[in-house]
């Protein structure tokens, strides 16, 4: 099985947006690879340290509650 990275870059960008607080923090408890890609495409800073969070770049925030609001919310 083939796996689509950028997806799951997505999904995990989508999924820091439900701890993200109001200094542009999330909690960082996810696959380490994905961390770094995201970290790589300018989305999120280092995630290698010893913080349990990572900070969102502006554009990582943007684009992370745009994946959440297209993948995880309900059409009214």
């Amino acid at each position: 099985m083939e796996i689509d990275k950028d997806k799951i870059d997505d999904a995990v960008l989508a999924l820091l947006y439900l701890t993200l607080d109001r200094d542009g923090r999330a909690w960082k408890g996810f696959d380490w690879s994905a961390m770094n890609r995201l970290h790589e495409k300018g989305f999120i800073g280092d995630p290698v340290n010893k913080a349990k969070s990572v900070w969102l770049t502006e554009e990582g925030i943007a684009r992370s509650e745009e994946l959440f609001r297209k993948m995880f919310t309900v059409a009214k």
